[in-house]
């Protein structure tokens, strides 16, 4: 991360706010892996892995159990957090969904930075022995930035917008001589 980043972060003021006042959350549906055929759609079957952002295979099957998709979804068990784009099919009903109750804010950059901010505020409470429910979520709290008192959303969008154009700028630069090094 670039220093203009940093500082962003380091001045920027900071809220606690209740998830559920910020938030619509839902228990997903659970549909156990012994009952799909593996790798037979185009739907991500989710699970509460921290690798390949939670997907464990792409599936077909039965549309009445899929999830909405543009969420931040917590693997229940393990406290997993990341942002699902499209709808999806989830393993456990111990998975959380977290729908964002203002609908015009539900932007991919703004739902990364929430999750990132959900993870930081509770992933020293929950583990495997300790899982994240529904029932407990309703008493957690996310620090958030803020402006002049309200969740600063513009900030969100625009650190994250101006962090992917850094990397993507980076990787550009590398691919770019690393195919000069191969000539």
């Amino acid at each position: 991360m670039n220093a203009s980043l940093n500082e962003k972060l380091r001045t920027v003021k900071w809220g606690e706010y209740r998830i559920v006042d910020i938030f619509d959350v839902k228990n997903t549906q659970s549909i156990l892996s012994r009952d799909l055929d593996l790798d037979s759609g185009k739907t991500p079957y989710l699970c509460a892995s921290a690798e390949n952002n939670a997907v464990s295979s792409y599936v077909s099957y039965d549309e009445r159990y899929i999830d909405e998709g543009n969420c931040v979804f917590i693997g229940g068990k393990t406290f997993v957090v990341s942002y699902q784009e499209v709808d999806f099919f989830s393993n456990d009903s111990h998975n959380l969904a977290l729908y964002l109750k203002d609908s015009k804010r539900r932007t991919k950059p703004i739902q990364l930075f929430l999750a990132t901010c959900i993870n930081m505020s509770l992933k020293h409470k929950y583990s495997w022995e300790n899982s994240i429910s529904n029932k407990k979520i309703q008493d957690d709290t996310v620090w958030l930035p803020i402006k002049n008192d309200e969740i600063d959303f513009n900030f969100m969008e625009s650190f994250v917008t101006e962090l992917e154009a850094q990397r993507v700028a980076e990787l550009s630069g590398y691919l770019k001589a690393s195919r000069y090094d191969n000539y």
